[in-house]
């Protein structure tokens, strides 16, 4: 088995060829402005590193933050249709209600609400009213609004308004693109639907970038099924990530981590991915990211789906370091490193740099730090510690020594000791390890329902049954399937024995 990961950071693309379960070759190379041309750059030297060529690839996989800086940044978005069932009910909190009113005037296209829906025990709270839904299409087809995102009432319990709605859209405005919330998000429906609006306006977006990564890698000679890494550390087919792009938000971070696991051989423990602009710290348990069980904000939206639970700190190798040493961060001079930093002829003082000085790494021009000021080095370097000694212990969940795995471009930056660590790890290629990570990722789907009159076991094996399709759509071999999660909830307060499952499953990529 030869895979190719890719991951593309904000200062990084990184590159790596695996092949029998250990890393050939990997490559680091400076993302550009495009991401394509980075890609192409990294697939260019990756190949050139290879004693026989590319030869035979078994699968390419990306990972990519163009998509949650695309809400960031606030670029790249199309307007949306907003599709609310869920009337009488829920009025009073329209759709982009608590959404920042920058993103909401360039998102909120027309906004609907329609009667239907059901209860929290699957009874209808009224007829769904297909008639007015009908007229909602016809004026979001004369409005020319190309992405419509529908949301109803617990229609993770039952779909079925939903799927009416996407019907009554497609037959009223052929070619528009349609997103339903029961597809992406869980039981809340203000946090579902957010992810369902989020997801419609950059699908455009999502489908313009997959056809970019498809074009690089054609244009690289590798001939292979083309993969996009996921928020929960496995990986979707590229068509199927052009229509879920919301999926792939976080895949950076979790990328890493399941690449120190890969590279380590622990499956639990402490992942801190130090890159160029940011520090993540995150849990590994059983070799997959923690998962985040609240609310979690992108670009100031609230949404809540499945995405790993990680503290970002603006800890980076290109940070720029000011009042003598004692203020690191979060300013960071990014991809632009290789020309402001001391030690690569620029002006602008670094961590990087800062370390170079106190000889824990040589990059570019060593003597241009050798004029830095003991005390600044040492003030730096004892903040940069604090730091990351802080961000470690906000994520344990107890007092327990656990050993810390370090990663990332800018690794040489995490102290050898620290409290409440067991021990630090430093592997090879842990410089490359998100790229790792995308390279061994499996497929993945996932199920959270809620079953009633079925009883606990049919419950869970019904929604294992629903998990097992939904990672086989997303590109996994039938054969190789296996459950790795299963939560149940009983729901006292609801009647008819419900209980909310949650299951999740992978299976190696399919043949191509």
């Amino acid at each position: 088995m030869r895979r190719i990961g890719i991951d593309v950071g904000g200062t990084n693309t990184d590159a790596v060829l695996i092949q029998d379960d250990s890393v050939v070759v990997g490559v680091k190379t400076p993302t550009t402005e495009d991401v394509t041309g980075g890609i192409l750059n990294a697939l260019k030297d990756l190949v050139s590193g290879m004693d026989e060529g590319p030869g035979e690839i078994d699968a390419v996989m990306i990972g990519t933050t163009h998509f949650t800086n695309a809400v960031i940044q606030r670029r790249d978005l199309k307007p949306v249709a907003a599709v609310r069932i869920g009337l009488p009910a829920s009025a009073s909190l329209p759709p982009f209600v608590d959404w920042p009113n920058d993103l909401a005037r360039i998102v909120r296209g027309r906004v609907f609400m329609i009667e239907g829906g059901h209860e929290y025990d699957g009874r209808p709270l009224v007829d769904f009213d297909a008639d007015e839904m009908r007229k909602a299409a016809r004026e979001i087809a004369d409005s020319g609004i190309t992405s419509v995102g529908i949301a109803s009432v617990f229609s993770p319990l039952t779909a079925e308004c939903e799927e009416a709605a996407g019907e009554i859209v497609r037959q009223e405005c052929p070619g528009v693109d349609i997103t339903l919330s029961h597809d992406l998000g869980r039981i809340g429906l203000l946090e579902r639907e957010n992810a369902t609006l989020l997801n419609a306006c950059i699908i455009d977006l999502a489908r313009k970038t997959t056809r970019a990564f498809t074009t690089a890698l054609g244009q690289s000679g590798i001939q292979a099924p083309l993969y996009m890494t996921q928020n929960d550390g496995t990986v979707m087919r590229a068509e199927f990530a052009a229509e879920f792009p919301i999926y792939s938000f976080a895949s950076g971070p979790t990328n890493s981590m399941r690449g120190a696991a890969f590279l380590t051989g622990l499956n639990d423990g402490i992942v801190i991915d130090v890159g160029g602009t940011t520090t993540d710290v995150g849990v590994l348990q059983a070799g997959f990211p923690r998962e985040a069980n609240n609310v979690v904000e992108i670009g100031g939206v609230r949404t809540l789906f499945r995405m790993p639970d990680l503290l970002s700190v603006g800890l980076g190798g290109g940070s720029v370091v000011q009042v003598g040493g004692s203020s690191i961060g979060p300013v960071s001079v990014g991809h632009r490193i290789t020309t402001e930093a001391l030690v690569f002829g620029g002006d602008t003082l670094t961590a990087t740099d800062v370390a170079s000085a106190a000889g824990l790494i040589k990059f570019g021009d060593t003597t241009a730090v050798e004029s830095l000021e003991p005390s600044v080095q040492d003030t730096a370097m004892s903040r940069i510690a604090e730091m990351v000694g802080e961000a470690v212990d906000r994520m344990k969940v107890d007092a327990n020594p656990v050993p810390l795995i370090a990663v990332g471009g800018a690794a040489f930056l995490v102290p050898d000791q620290l409290s409440g660590i067991s021990e630090v790890i430093q592997v090879e290629h842990r410089g490359v390890a998100n790229a790792v990570g995308a390279a061994i990722a499996q497929v993945s789907g996932e199920v959270d329902q809620v079953f009633t009159e079925m009883g606990r076991t049919a419950s869970i094996e019904a929604a294992t049954e629903l998990a097992k399709k939904r990672t086989v759509l997303a590109g996994a071999d039938s054969a190789t399937l296996s459950v790795v999660e299963v939560e149940d909830l009983p729901l006292s307060y609801v009647p008819g024995d419900a209980l909310r499952v949650r299951v999740r499953v992978v299976g190696d990529t399919a043949p191509k």
